[in-house]
This record gives C-alpha cells, structure tokens and sequence, in this order.
C-alpha cells in the first residue's frame, strides 16, 4: 500500500502527469510551422530560440496537432536500415526526441539531428523534423519527457501562436 501511495505521489509530481492545464505558462513547449520550416522553443512564457528545421517531402507526412514527447535518445539507431547509433551515415543524426503523433510511441515521429546539414530548411523527410546536430542537442538538453508539441502550417508568427496554445501569457 505504501509503495503505491509513494508511486502516485511521485507520479503528481511527474511533468507528464495530466494534471490541470497543460501546458502551463513557463513550462517548455514546442511550436514547429511546416510553413516556414521552423520552429520554435518557448520557455518561461516567451520564445526563448527559433530554428531553421526540414520537415516532410509532402504536406500529409508530417503530422499536424499536439502531440507529447514521450521518448528521448542519444546517437539513436536507425530501424528503416539498420544503421548504428552515432555512426556518420545515420540519417537521425546525433539526438531523437520522439512525439506520439498517430497515437504511435514515440519511435516514429520525433524531432532529430541530421547527417546531411543541406537538408535543413527544405521538404523531404518522411515526416519526421531534422535539426542541425548541434541545435538538437542543445534542444534535447532542455526539453522532458512530457513536453507538449504543436505542429501546425501557418502564416502566424510563434508569439500568437503560443497565446493561443497558454504557452505564453497575453499582455
């Protein structure tokens, strides 16, 4: 009984633990645009970083609504080919953050590094988001496991976006 009551208690506390509204303004959040190929990390309630990102060849590959990052790697193996993690032809590069986009596990859909940098800010995967490796790393460090995604196509720019999502406050 006291180890259950010990596992909720840890549980409440837990980042992904779906209590109250989520997210709440400062908590991480990530808003990538298909649009313009970014995307943005907010933190503390206002946009804290803007990246340059690739997302998929055609509109439907890559997932639109909010997801949850529900698994996070480092030099992650590649199924599709059998390639190693932290070998230089993986294409996921040197981090996976992965969202549970189509109710999947988070092994499918996710936010990566890339072994090819000219890929960055085109149309071509297939459907997940690639990163420079340095900028996923840097991303990967700062963001739990629990942290809302939204991903969208739009002309709106990531403040009005993260007022609408409650990542950031109206002022």
């Amino acid at each position: 009984m006291a180890s259950k009551i010990l596992l909720i208690l840890m549980l409440s506390i837990s980042p992904i633990w779906p209590l109250g509204e989520n997210p709440l303004v400062g908590d991480p959040y990530i808003i990538i645009n298909k649009l313009s190929n970014e995307m943005a990390f907010i933190v503390d309630g206002q946009v804290d970083t803007v990246y340059q990102v690739a997302t998929g060849k055609t509109e439907e590959l890559t997932p639109e609504g909010e997801f949850t990052i529900i698994v996070k790697a480092i030099d992650p193996y590649y199924r599709k080919k059998n390639i190693i993690g932290g070998a230089k032809e993986n294409p996921l590069g040197t981090r996976w953050i992965g969202f549970d986009a189509k109710e999947t596990d988070g092994r499918i859909y996710g936010i990566h590094g890339t072994n090819d940098p000219n890929s960055i800010g085109m149309y071509l995967t297939g459907g997940c988001v690639r990163m420079f490796n340095e900028e996923v790393e840097e991303l990967f460090s700062k963001v739990p496991l629990g942290t809302k995604v939204y991903v969208t196509k739009t002309d709106q720019d990531f403040n009005s976006l993260g007022k609408q999502k409650g990542a950031i406050l109206e002022q």
